[in-house]
């Protein structure tokens, strides 16, 4: 599939309430189809990998094109330039296509534990999204790494916990949380840090704390992990 032929699907597929959806949750309806993302994955299957295609629909900003540009790339031709080019794109905008990004094309270049160090003390709003999703998805899909890995990761999510901006916020705690379901070590570090986060005085620290110490202490996830 070319260019226009996946525009022309994606038109074929506009759904009018779920863009007044995503418009009510702060997406921008000019540049938005209303696809679900089970229907972008089928498209993404059809097209296959093209790293080229891939810069053509992200460029052209629309929610749709840029989660299928994430999910058509080469992670293995993407470069530290493309990476910063995408995350400070005015459509870079908003949590789904920050997450989408991360979980389908940026956790599996070889800079992704770079890139979420590093991006984590930014102060864009959405490339610091980028870093603590990142973080969490590389502790949910990475199954090979090593647990000072992610236990790196816990110095950055400490200091950065004093953002209270909704979208940093949660990142961060989805981060800390995925961290945690890992294994038992890192479980039993993930609810220590937890608790150092909790004495701080900030409130979205002390959210973020409280809201992973109820799951990663909770009895579901500790049978899991002594299993």
């Amino acid at each position: 599939m070319n260019l226009e032929e996946i525009l022309k699907e994606l038109k074929s597929f506009y759904d009018p309430s779920s863009v007044e959806g995503m418009k009510r949750g702060g997406i921008n309806p000019d540049k938005v189809f209303g696809v679900k993302i089970p229907i972008l994955r089928k498209m993404a299957k059809k097209i296959k990998t093209n790293h080229d295609l891939a810069q053509e629909l992200w460029d052209l900003g629309y929610r749709e094109t840029m989660i299928l540009a994430a999910m058509i790339d080469d992670p293995a031709q993407v470069t530290e330039e493309q990476m910063e080019k995408w995350v400070i794109s005015r459509f870079f905008s908003y949590w789904e296509v920050v997450d989408q990004t991360c979980m389908n094309l940026f956790f599996l270049t070889k800079f992704a534990y770079e890139k979420a160090i590093e991006w984590s003390s930014r102060k864009e709003e959405f490339v610091k999204r980028a870093a603590f999703a990142l973080m969490a998805v590389l502790a949910w899909k990475d199954k090979k790494a090593e647990n000072s890995k992610f236990e790196t990761f816990f110095t950055y999510i400490k200091k950065e916990s004093v953002d209270d901006r909704n979208n940093v916020k949660k990142a961060i705690n989805w981060a800390l949380r995925q961290i945690g379901k890992r294994n038992l070590p890192l479980n039993i570090k993930a609810c220590e840090v937890a608790k150092e986060i909790l004495e701080m005085e900030f409130k979205s620290s002390k959210w973020i704390a409280r809201d992973a110490i109820k799951e990663l202490e909770s009895v579901a996830i500790q049978e899991r992990l002594r299993e």
